[in-house]
């Protein structure tokens, strides 16, 4: 397990990170998950400054 965002991953959570983060945090981690250049982890999408 090395925590990176994978588009699997945001599709099958798509309704609990809507309902608990917010619609603009969806399309973060869907964007994340889709750029091959950006490994990042979900934490880092939906906690950022």
């Amino acid at each position: 397990m090395n925590g990176v965002i994978t588009s699997r991953d945001v599709f099958a959570n798509a309704r609990l990170i809507w309902r608990e983060f917010g619609f603009r945090c969806l399309m973060r981690c869907l964007w994340c998950s889709v750029d091959p250049h950006r490994n990042t982890t979900f934490l880092d999408v939906a906690f950022r400054k």
